[in-house]
């Protein structure tokens, strides 16, 4: 199965020469899953000629926002809903969860309750899984096609299923802690309160969940579609 990555980001540069570039982290999510993977960088205005170009999209995360006037923003939520319309799935990661609830009618707004950096915990229907997070805006207003399947007290919307067109998660499951150690001395410092970061480092150690969620992409992936 085949997999086009719709990058609207760029990791920085001091962390990719190690780490990788966002597309590679998914690479390694999804490793053993049975798929291939191809990247279009839409943060650049490569864009797929047609939905159905690949077996399944991912949208991944960005650090702009999805409410921003960006050049590339309104054909990738056109292309969004023409993969709904031709039944292609779609998965959307931070940025990605974002941008989908936009393009289908719902609500992205910087979040007044501030930031959510680091191990993070997750009711998905009863089950806790704890996932690193790096964000202030969220989906505020789910769209009416979406159903909410994770929630905490700091995200009502952390997950959203769109029944087999989309599945979309707030965090950042291809995140290992030595990226979000390395997000924070980066693009944190300034940005992200201090108090907020402590918080987070004391939480690098903590395990995540991050195979389990990769079981669900890949699961919701294979799906059988008529």
């Amino acid at each position: 199965m085949r997999i086009g990555i719709l990058q609207t980001g760029l990791a920085p540069e001091a962390l990719s020469d190690t780490m990788g570039d966002y597309p590679d982290m998914f690479a390694r999510l999804l490793d053993g899953q049975g798929f291939t993977f191809r990247t279009f960088r839409v943060v650049e205005g490569e864009f797929p000629a047609d939905v159905h170009d690949c077996d399944g999209w991912l949208i991944t995360g960005s650090r702009h926002g999805v409410y921003e006037d960006h050049p590339w923003i309104p054909p990738l939520e056109q292309f969004i809903r023409d993969a709904f319309a031709a039944r292609v799935p779609v998965v959307g990661i931070c940025f990605g969860h974002q941008i989908v609830a936009q393009a289908m009618g719902g609500k992205v707004e910087r979040y007044d309750g501030g930031w959510a950096v680091g191990a993070t915990e997750y009711d998905f229907s009863g089950e806790k899984l704890v996932l690193n997070a790096w964000h202030r805006d969220q989906v505020t207003r789910a769209p009416e096609s979406a159903r909410v399947i994770a929630t905490n007290d700091f995200c009502a919307n952390a997950a959203l299923l769109y029944d087999d067109r989309a599945f979309t998660v707030q965090a950042h499951p291809e995140f290992r802690p030595e990226f979000v150690d390395g997000l924070m001395k980066t693009r944190g410092k300034g940005l992200v309160p201090d108090d907020v970061m402590a918080a987070a480092a004391s939480r690098l150690a903590d395990p995540i969940q991050d195979r389990t969620m990769a079981g669900r992409i890949a699961a919701f992936f294979k799906e059988p579609r008529a």
